[in-house]
């Protein structure tokens, strides 16, 4: 069995994106309310108080889900866009001659910055809706609210930053993946561990590509979501932050950015491996049943 082919497993990249999405969804509203410094309320669960400095945390995971929903969409399709096409653009690149740097970063690279100017409208909407002080009830009335009062530019206000923190983050956690699979022994086919062995391998892959790539692009996390809640530009955003903090913006939200992002990331990346597997299990396995 030869090496996975990315153009054969659309569906696989789909469906991985999807499960991490759904799965990883509190863990990114936790993130969103942190990094962008919303104040929230003093809450109980189960009739005992929660410290005011785990309220963000705990109100990430309590309902009602605003935005859920568009949240979970527009990071399945981006992700799975993002990973499938940079295997694709990857595998293609190589077979026409182009270095393994530039097989590696190019692809990310661009498709990455399509998605994240196509998907900030979505983007903004989401993280403004878990703003406790806005009551919104929704996605679509968190856009007209962002429209109304900010016109058609608001919608793409922070993409920028959302740029410059999406591209390098999904960069360095692709080229950690590619060169991980390059660095890890193969599982030996003919081992009792086998599929164990396969699956571990795939978890350290996915699991160093991830928090890579999340540890980067934190202060940038930072900065978007900033410009989300004070609707300034990005130098005066960044001068703000430094104000009011100095370099310890940079750390912000770093604690929930390394679960809401790198979880999410390397879960894409663990799904998809395992999806393909059996996938290609099942495809050995046909002509014996036959």
């Amino acid at each position: 069995m030869g090496p996975p082919t990315a153009k054969e497993y659309p569906a696989q990249y789909l469906i991985a994106s999807a499960m991490a999405a759904t799965g990883c969804y509190p863990l990114w509203r936790s993130a969103a309310i942190g990094q962008s410094g919303f104040r929230v309320a003093s809450i109980s669960v189960g009739g005992l108080a929660v410290p005011q400095t785990l309220a963000p945390y705990v109100y990430g995971f309590l309902p009602p889900y605003k935005g859920m929903a568009a949240t979970v969409f527009g990071m399945t399709y981006a992700r799975a866009a993002i990973f499938y096409f940079s295997d694709y653009g990857r595998e293609l690149m190589l077979s026409r001659g182009y270095s393994e740097a530039a097989s590696t970063v190019a692809p990310p690279l661009v498709v990455s910055s399509l998605v994240q100017v196509i998907n900030q409208p979505i983007v903004r909407a989401t993280v403004t809706l878990q703003d406790p002080a806005y009551d919104l009830p929704n996605v679509f009335q968190s856009l007209r609210h962002l429209y109304s009062t900010h016109g058609i530019a608001g919608l793409w206000h922070g993409t920028t930053a959302g740029v410059l923190k999406t591209v390098p983050k999904y960069c360095t956690a692709i080229a950690v993946k590619d060169f991980m699979e390059g660095f890890l022994s193969e599982a030996d086919a003919s081992s009792p561990t086998y599929e164990t062995d396969r699956l571990l391998r795939s978890a350290i892959k996915s699991a160093t590509a991830g928090v890579a790539g999340a540890a980067l692009t934190n202060p940038l996390d930072v900065i978007r979501n900033e410009q989300f809640k004070t609707h300034l530009g990005l130098r005066a955003t960044v001068g703000s932050l430094y104000r009011e903090m100095g370099f310890r913006f940079f750390a912000r939200g770093l604690g929930k950015n390394m679960v809401a992002v790198a979880l999410p990331v390397g879960c894409t990346i663990f799904f998809t491996d395992v999806l393909i597997q059996l996938s290609q299990d099942h495809h050995l396995l046909g002509p014996h049943r036959e």
